[in-house]
């Protein structure tokens, strides 16, 4: 709840202080994009995409023009392509700098070269498809962990694998194996009083966790350079950094 708190004000920040109006060659992008919607002109749409098109995981993601032709409906429902069609380019899209071009508070983002990079919205379909999938996941995984809200990630390092849930009190777990473990095996280790903390304006973004003198941090790299791991396990003890490893992210929410 507090993560998405604070993703919640983070958008409304940027659409206060950072937004713009469209020029002309946005209007004219997004226009075409609504007019793709109006139409349903899917093999049009499915051009104009940044693949791998992100779903909150546990749904899987869109990699390619055949998948988001296969799931353009329930990523698209009549409700959100509605309330597309209906917008108001001036006071329904803006620029927000380097982020691209967000229609209404973060629903969908577009590129500056009018792509389809982020769908934010879930549609009623692709909510209850994504219940029925943590529900399956909770029997897969080790008795210790099947109780938790909803999964947020898995990170490979060299040596470990690690998963972090979301629980019923807006904590975090951590969970961590060797890393050629199965995650239905008991982990050897777990600790559930994670917080999420944002690091700037990028995205980037960590988890933390304390276990006594010890804290793990699982940092999530959202910009960097191109060559940069997407993670990073850091453990530090007596706030000295005895562990630091890169990461590689499976999934994530």
């Amino acid at each position: 709840m507090k993560k998405k708190l604070t993703i919640t004000l983070l958008i409304l920040a940027f659409n206060l202080g950072f937004s713009q109006e469209l020029e002309k060659k946005e209007h004219e992008m997004v226009q075409a994009f609504i007019d793709g919607i109006k139409s349903n002109n899917i093999n049009k749409l499915k051009t104009q995409v940044v693949y791998p098109l992100k779903r909150k995981y546990p749904l899987s993601d869109i990699y390619n023009e055949s998948e988001f032709e296969k799931r353009y409906t329930e990523i698209l429902d009549p409700f959100l392509k509605a309330n597309i069609v209906s917008s108001n380019i001036k006071t329904d899209w803006a620029i927000v700098g380097w982020r691209g071009i967000m229609f209404n508070n973060g629903d969908l983002w577009l590129d500056n070269d009018g792509r389809l990079t982020t769908v934010n919205y879930l549609s009623k379909l692709e909510k209850n498809k994504r219940l029925k999938l943590i529900e399956n996941d909770k029997k897969s995984i080790h008795e210790s962990l099947n109780k938790f809200k909803e999964p947020v990630l898995i990170i490979e390092t060299t040596r470990f694998k690690i998963r972090i849930d979301l629980l019923n009190n807006g904590k975090y777990r951590y969970a961590s194996w060797p890393i050629n473990s199965k995650t239905h095996q008991k982990p050897d280790l777990i600790l559930k009083n994670g917080i999420w903390r944002t690091e700037g304006s990028g995205g980037n973004h960590r988890y933390k966790f304390v276990n006594g003198n010890y804290q793990y941090d699982c940092v999530i790299y959202i910009l960097g350079e191109t060559e940069h791991p997407s993670a990073e396990l850091i453990v530090y003890q007596n706030n000295k950094i005895i562990l630091s490893e890169p990461g590689q992210i499976i999934r994530e929410q």
